[in-house]
């Protein structure tokens, strides 16, 4: 009886695991062309917002990468890479900074109208990778922090929208130097969030490798 029902329980688990993988396959994939994509828009129509987002496109694709390897791991390893995608997360959020300081120092105006094409085109692919994870947002510290980066690139590609379409009335750069310094205290506040909770996994009592 107990060895059945612990046999119910690994397969249960395995069919978790198996279901988790291929929503992050699927997440990795988009994230890692939306990098490009962002990365290029950025650098081609000056806009920092841009850029700070594909910078979070970027480190998103390290992070599913990250969270795609612990998945089969045990609740040490998943507290470990919740913990290694928080600093992640903060790294990128000090980019973005400084992707926005050079954008003031050089004064080229971004192109509102690349702001709002890709701006749109983040958000349905951030949208579609938000909805996948949701299902499975509670299942440990893992998938959580996973959620956690889909969530904010969801809000960060809202604001390059509003940026986009204050650029566009009023001609100033400012409005996409504010979102992309926007963006950045966002990636830093969940790194903090995540390296926090990952901390408290990690020191837990009894927790197994």
């Amino acid at each position: 009886m107990g060895k059945s029902c612990c046999e119910a329980k690994a397969s249960e688990l395995e069919k978790l695991q198996s279901r988790q993988r291929g929503i992050l396959l699927w997440v990795l994939g988009i994230n890692a062309i939306m990098f490009l994509i962002e990365l290029t828009a950025g650098i081609i129509g000056h806009s920092s917002a841009l850029t700070s987002d594909s910078l979070d496109m970027f480190g998103d694709a390290l992070v599913y990468g990250f969270s795609l390897y612990a998945v089969a791991k045990g609740p040490r390893w998943r507290a470990g890479a919740g913990l290694l995608k928080g600093w992640i997360m903060g790294i990128f959020g000090v980019a973005a900074i400084g992707t926005v300081v050079y954008r003031l120092i050089s004064n080229v105006p971004p192109d509102s109208e690349t702001m709002g094409a890709i701006g749109v085109l983040a958000l349905v692919a951030n949208t579609t990778c938000l909805v996948l994870l949701y299902r499975h947002k509670q299942d440990d510290i893992n998938m959580r922090s996973t959620w956690l980066c889909s969530r904010n690139d969801v809000i960060a590609n809202l604001t390059v929208l509003v940026a986009a379409a204050m650029v566009y009335f009023t001609g100033l750069a400012l409005p996409d130097a504010a979102v992309g310094l926007a963006i950045a205290a966002l990636f830093l506040h969940s790194a903090v969030q995540v390296i926090r909770e990952s901390r408290i996994e990690l020191v837990a009592p009894k927790i197994q490798a």
